[in-house]
């Protein structure tokens, strides 16, 4: 079946202005590794993984990048994706993220998670998924 096509999600990317310095954060966050491809590409991927095995998150330089505000605002920039994480302990896990580089948003709208911003300014949710987690169905972790 040499002929069969093959589609395979490779990567999520983010727009930025500094792609190594944004796989470092979520490199941090996740626990990942970075490889720095050039000045305008950079990934985050699951340790122990060849590039390519797993999805990663790709960073691609965008000079012209501006983030997006959230919550949304009419004539303002706009988020088009975000990325939900899971995790077992809310707190503790925005306490990392904030000694990693990212900040709370100010407004939030749910105890079961909290709006978060990377370094560049792209919106993330940490979301409280403990019982998901330690389910037989899930395989993140």
């Amino acid at each position: 079946m040499a002929d069969e096509l093959k589609i395979k999600m490779y990567a999520f990317t983010m727009d930025c202005k500094d792609p190594n310095e944004l796989a470092k954060f979520y490199a941090a966050l996740l626990k990942w590794e970075v490889l720095v491809m050039d000045e305008d590409y950079a990934c985050a991927y699951a340790p122990g993984t060849n590039q390519g095995s797993y999805p990663s998150i790709l960073f691609q330089r965008n000079c012209e990048y501006k983030p997006p505000v959230w919550p949304e605002e009419p004539d303002a920039q706009q988020q088009m994706a975000h990325i939900d994480f899971a995790v077992n302990d809310l707190e503790k896990s925005v306490e990392y993220a904030i000694q990693c580089g990212a900040k709370t948003a100010d407004q939030q709208f749910s105890d079961n998670w909290r709006v978060m911003f990377d370094p560049a300014g792209h919106p993330f949710c940490l979301c409280q998924m403990k019982a998901i987690m330690e389910s037989e169905h899930f395989g993140l972790l």
